[in-house]
């Protein structure tokens, strides 16, 4: 904890640090508007330590900081004035700020030191955000009723046994085959993968994940193939249209997930064979699928914890 420049010195025994208003380590950023969490991202990896205060105090922004700081070796400190304010700061996103720094108050400071003991005890495990591809195992089939479906039409063309990463959870992404096998009612779209509905994640070229919803012509999006390996493709176009889709759950190393897709033959997993249309595919078939074991927040990998369904 950092105690704010007063002149009284029995908080200084307790503190980590005195700020005296500047340091050469510290980029101080006041957090009034959007402005100021832009300039507090854009400082991320570039200075040791980054002090936000609100004038105003809300969650929202500081754990948008907070998430952007993992891993980067800039650390966060937080101007906190009210203790109802502390558990927001210190548990942001299950990490929390690195710093709290505190005016010369003693409830204040006993109820950080308190927070403080809580944090250690449930603290996320460190360590890099871990992922592979590996075949899941199909364990039901149902209607998914009718919702908007989008089709991914990209700037290039896809080869056999390339598509992108899609699902519900973050966590599970399914390997949907891109549109380069011709049938005999509809010629091969080798540039489209028809991706699923708008809830959906899908993996970004720089690893993150979006929201087939926030996709946008120009983005680029992670083309994978079966070993695993990914690629950068630039998106041309969205084709939404509301169609009929599948619920199709899977399981795999005791985690369990979904993905929504359009109920059509054109729309392909990828299996031990080669690949499967999703309306041929049966209760115990493989899938190829990207496990992960963090957290996101706004797209971003995490280490911690997060379970959806």
């Amino acid at each position: 904890m950092w105690l704010e420049s007063e002149e009284s010195s029995d908080f200084s025994l307790r503190a980590d640090r005195v700020w005296k208003s500047s340091d050469h380590d510290v980029a101080e950023v006041h957090l009034d508007d959007f402005h100021g969490q832009d300039e507090a991202i854009s400082l991320v990896g570039m200075i040791d330590w980054i002090l936000v205060r609100c004038s105003d105090w809300t969650m929202i922004p500081l754990e948008n900081i907070v998430a952007a700081a993992a891993g980067s070796g800039t650390r966060i400190a937080a101007a906190i004035s009210q203790t109802v304010d502390l558990s927001g700061a210190a548990f942001a996103l299950q990490h929390g700020v690195d710093a709290l720094l505190l005016h010369a108050d003693e409830e204040l400071w006993n109820a950080a030191e308190e927070i403080s003991g809580e944090r250690n005890s449930v603290q996320p495990k460190s360590g890099k955000v871990t992922e592979s591809l590996v075949l899941a195992n199909v364990t039901n089939i149902e209607s998914g009723g009718v919702g908007e479906r989008i089709c991914v039409d990209l700037t290039e063309r896809l080869s056999d046994g390339e598509g992108m990463l899609i699902g519900s959870s973050a966590n599970a992404l399914v390997l949907i085959h891109g549109e380069t096998l011709p049938s005999e009612f509809v010629p091969s779209r080798p540039f489209r993968i028809n991706a699923g509905a708008v809830h959906a994640y899908c993996l970004m070229a720089n690893g993150s994940t979006k929201y087939l919803s926030e996709l946008t012509s120009g983005d680029q999006v992670a083309i994978a193939n079966v070993s695993g390996e990914t690629r950068s493709a630039t998106i041309g176009r969205l084709k939404i249209e509301r169609r009929p889709f599948l619920l199709i759950r899977f399981d795999c190393d005791n985690q369990s997930a979904q993905v929504l897709v359009q109920q059509a033959e054109t729309v392909r997993f990828i299996n031990e064979e080669g690949n499967i249309s999703v309306t041929s595919i049966q209760d115990g078939d493989k899938i190829a699928v990207r496990l992960s074991s963090g957290m996101r927040h706004i797209g971003r990998e995490l280490a911690g914890e997060m379970n959806e369904r």
